[in-house]
């Protein structure tokens, strides 16, 4: 079963998992911040992209989608407005929802990863390996497997 947690979105909302139970299957993509240097940054942006392609059939799909990293609901609303990201960016800055699902790397950050839960609340996929590239359509295929 999934962990339960209550996070503060982009918006100003709250998102509490178990009020999605038994109505919504959840996509919780976890990565670890909005603004790095290099690479991880670019893999960030990426990621977004293609998840930002496959949106529209992921909600078609009865579920909600949430991306979740350890930077503040004010980093985060400016990631989500300067990017027109469609779904809610949620806020761990302490760390406690990231480290229970993803689990923290070497900086203290969330490490890259992505949970499909059902509408049971039970977690029935765990990408760890994502390729950014197509992880939109990798999210799809999954939530097609759900009953």
């Amino acid at each position: 079963m999934a962990p339960d947690f209550e996070l503060q979105a982009n918006d100003g909302s709250m998102a509490k998992l178990s009020y999605f139970k038994g109505k919504k299957n959840i996509v919780l993509c976890f990565y670890p911040k909005n603004h790095l240097f290099a690479c991880p940054s670019k893999k960030v942006f990426k990621m977004a992209q293609t998840i930002v392609a496959a949106y529209t059939e992921i909600v078609a799909m009865d579920a909600v989608l949430f991306a979740i990293s350890v930077d503040t609901v004010e980093d985060q609303m400016k990631f989500v407005e300067g990017y027109e990201i469609p779904y809610l960016h949620l806020s761990d800055p302490k760390k406690e929802t990231c480290k229970t699902y993803a689990g923290l790397n070497l900086a203290g950050l969330a490490k890259r990863s992505t949970f499909i839960i059902d509408k049971e609340g039970k977690i029935a996929k765990i990408f760890r390996d994502i390729e950014v590239e197509s992880h939109g359509n990798d999210i799809i295929e999954s939530l097609k497997s759900l009953k």
